[in-house]
């Protein structure tokens, strides 16, 4: 695909602020990403570098984090991870251009609603059993391939299992990077790209210099950006572009 200067440039800050974002924190990295490249890309490409951008984001954050990881419950989650992916792909080869634009742009809305509203979740039910860790895994998989927001499926996850809030966050972390790396095959593998012509072959590298840029600056910003204000932000963000997705893809229908 042809990519022109104010395509590049529009790019390259969705991914600074998305890493920045996921530094400070722990997640909103494809909340903010998945509808702004969309807008930017297209839903199947946009969500395709946005898959392979949390992939990196969460490489590096997992090295940064890796003391406070359960690897366990990781490795659950990832395991499952293959089949939702798998169904996600084949959802966006059938579906046409339009159609994603609107499945994205409501995801993104849909978990920014449900973000807003996570404090009343302290009332599920505490879950002991085993069942939810791999549930998460295949159905946090589908989403991410499809609209690239697997955040909320996660966050019920750690509600219902009463998951210690540093250990989630830490954990998050191998989660988003497995599970981008596992959209990106799918649908390379299975041709859900929208066209057989991928994004250029130097923007993975631009990339992971944009993630590490993102992931230092957000660093810097630890002790001046509290939590809370980097969540607030990336919803602001999240519903800016998951509103202009939706109301693109519904007037192209």
């Amino acid at each position: 695909m042809e990519f022109t200067a104010a395509m590049l440039a529009a790019v390259v800050a969705a991914i600074l602020v998305g890493a920045v974002l996921q530094r400070l924190s722990g997640s909103g990295m494809g909340l903010v990403l998945a509808p702004t490249l969309t807008l930017i890309m297209g839903a199947a490409h946009g969500v395709l570098l946005a898959n392979a951008t949390t992939t990196v984001s969460g490489l590096l954050l997992t090295l940064t984090l890796r003391r406070d990881v359960d690897w366990r419950r990781a490795g659950i989650i990832c395991a499952c991870v293959v089949p939702g992916a798998l169904v996600g792909a084949v959802v966006v080869r059938e579906v046409s251009a339009a159609w994603l634009q609107v499945v994205v742009g409501v995801a993104v809305l849909g978990a920014i609603g449900f973000t807003v509203g996570a404090d009343r979740l302290g009332r599920l039910p505490h879950v002991t059993s085993a069942w939810p860790t791999p549930v998460a895994g295949v159905i946090g998989g589908f989403f991410n391939t499809l609209c690239g927001v697997s955040a909320p499926v996660l966050v019920i996850h750690s509600r219902l299992t009463r998951w210690e809030h540093r250990s989630f966050a830490a954990t998050l972390q191998p989660i988003f990077m497995t599970m981008g790396a596992i959209s990106v095959i799918a649908k390379t593998t299975l041709g859900s790209t929208g066209s057989t012509e991928l994004p250029p072959w130097w923007l993975m590298p631009l990339v992971v210099v944009l993630v590490l840029i993102g992931v230092r600056i957000g660093e810097g910003l630890t002790l001046r950006v509290t939590t809370a204000q980097a969540k607030r932000l990336a919803m602001a963000l999240a519903a800016l572009g998951g509103a202009s997705a939706l109301v693109r893809g519904l007037l192209t229908l």
